[in-house]
C-alpha cells in the first residue's frame, strides 16, 4: 500500500488561505505545515491493514470459522497495561479472533499460567508487563523474565520464552517438531513448515521496513538487508536487543545504542566499535534509525539524520520532534508509532501457533514438558 503523503491537503507556505466565504484572507491566515522536499509521514494503520485482512480471511477459512483463543493475564494496576489489554481485546474481536482477559493477583500468576498452558481450549497466552518490574526476586535477577519462561512455547504469542529467544539469536527460523523437517529456502518462501514465533514489536518494525521497501525481496531470505546500516537506540531485552539481532541476521550492520554503551551487531556476532563511536557519529551513516527510549527526556537531534533515511519511533514517548524532522530532512520517511502493526503481529503469532500445534497432544502440556519435547525432537532430527 502506498505511503501517506502528509503534504496532501496542505497549502504551500507562500499561498494565501481563502476564508470559508471565498474571499481572500487578509492579515489573519491559517498556520501551515512546512515539509521538506519528499518528506513523508507513514501511518502504522496503513501498514497493518493488509495483515488484518489476511488474518480475517484465514479465520474464515478455519472449520466453522471459529478463530483461536488468546488469554491475556493482567496482574498489575498499571493503567497503560489495562488500556493495552482493552485495545488488544477490541482489535482481536474485530478480526474474528477470540480474547479473554484474566485478572489475577501477582502471587497467583504462575499457577494461573500453568493452568492455561494445560488447557487445550487456549491457543495463545500473553502477560501484560510489568508485573514485578525491578523488585528483587527469589527466582533470579528478574521475576518478569522468569514468568516469560513459564509460558509454554506452544502458546507463547509474544515469542519471549527461552525456546524462541534462543532460536532468534541462533537464527533458527523453524520449530523442530516430531514429523517435521527444516524446509528448503524455496519452501520457506512459500510458508511451508512450522515457523518460529518472533517478538511482536521487533517483528512489527521488520514489517514496517518491508512495507517501505528497505528489504530487498529479489534476494533470498536472510540476505535482504545486506549493505544497509541501521541504528537502534535502546537495548531492552524485549525490543531493542532482539530487533538488532533480527536485522543483523537479515544482513544489516546494526549499531545498538544504550545508556552507557554502543555495540555493532552483525549476523551471529557482536563487536565493540572504536571508542570514538557515538550516537552523533553513527546516526549520520544510518539508512534506518529506530527509536525506543522510554523517556520524554531523550530527543534525537534531527540534524544527524541523513537525507532519504527512515525514522521509526517505537517508544510510547516521542523520541524525535516530528515537525522539525519532516520540515528539515529531505526525503525522510517517518513512522511515529508501530502499535497497530504490533497488534497485527500478535494476531499473526496466534494463528501461527494454532497452525503449528492445534490437533497435537502438546496443546495440553506444561511449559516444562513442552521444552523437553522440543529438545528431544531436535536430538532426534540430528540423529
Amino acid at each position: 500500500m502506498a505511503a501517506l503523503n502528509t503534504d496532501a491537503g496542505y497549502p504551500k507556505a507562500t499561498e494565501v488561505v481563502p476564508k470559508n466565504d471565498g474571499k481572500t484572507a487578509d492579515a489573519a491566515t491559517k498556520p501551515v505545515k512546512v515539509r521538506a522536499e519528499g518528506a513523508k509521514k507513514i501511518l502504522a494503520s496503513e501498514i497493518a491493514a493488509p495483515f488484518r485482512a489476511e488474518i480475517q480471511a484465514a479465520v474464515r477459512a478455519l472449520p466453522d470459522g471459529i478463530g483461536p483463543k488468546l488469554v491475556g493475564f493482567l496482574a498489575n494496576d498499571d493503567p497503560a497495561a489495562r488500556q493495552y489489554a482493552e485495545w488488544t481485546g477490541k482489535t482481536l474481536t474485530k478480526d474474528l479472533l477470540r480474547f479473554e482477559l484474566r485478572e489475577v493477583a501477582e502471587h497467583e500468576l504462575e499457577d494461573a499460567l500453568e493452568k492455561a498452558n494445560s488447557d487445550p481450549e487456549v491457543h495463545g497466552i500473553m502477560i501484560y508487563y510489568p508485573v514485578f518490574g525491578g523488585r528483587p526476586s527469589f527466582h533470579g535477577p528478574s521475576m518478569d523474565d522468569y514468568l516469560r519462561d513459564t509460558v509454554s512455547l506452544f502458546k507463547d504469542v509474544e515469542g519471549l520464552c527461552h525456546y524462541y529467544r534462543r532460536s532468534l539469536y541462533r537464527n533458527k527460523r523453524f520449530v523442530a517438531f516430531p514429523g517435521s523437517a527444516t524446509p528448503a529456502p524455496e519452501q520457506a518462501e512459500s510458508g511451508i513448515g512450522r515457523k518460529c514465533v518472533l517478538p511482536c514489536t521487533p517483528l512489527a518494525v521488520v514489517k514496517v521496513l518491508e512495507h517501505l521497501g528497505v528489504y530487498d525481496a529479489s534476494v533470498q531470505v536472510g540476505d535482504r538487508m545486506q549493505n544497509k546500516t541501521v541504528v537502534v537506540v535502546n537495548r531492552s531485552e524485549v525490543v531493542g536487543r532482539p530487533l538488532a539481532a533480527m536485522l543483523a541476521n537479515d544482513g544489516a550492520t546494526v549499531y545498538s545504542i544504550d545508556i552507557d554503551s554502543i555495540y555493532t551487531f552483525q549476523r551471529g556476532k557482536l563487536e565493540v566499535p572504536p571508542e570514538s563511536s557515538s550516537l552523533e557519529t553513527v546516526v549520520p551513516k544510518a539508512d534506518v534509525v529506530i527509536l525506543g527510549v522510554p523517556s520524554d527526556k531523550f530527543k534525537l537531534d534531527v540534524s544527524l539524520v541523513k537525507e532519504g533515511a527512515i525514522v521509526v519511533n517505537v517508544a510510547f514517548q516521542k523520541n524525535v520532534d516530528e515537525e522539525e524532522l519532516l520540515s528539515k530532512v529531505k526525503n525522510v520517511r517517518y513512522v511515529g508509532a508501530v502499535g497497530a502493526v504490533t497488534v497485527a503481529m500478535l494476531e499473526r503469532n496466534l494463528l501461527r501457533l494454532h497452525h503449528n500445534f492445534t490437533g497435537t497432544d502438546c496443546s495440553a502440556w506444561s511449559a516444562d514438558l513442552a521444552s523437553v519435547a522440543l529438545s528431544a525432537s531436535e536430538v532426534e532430527q540430528q540423529d
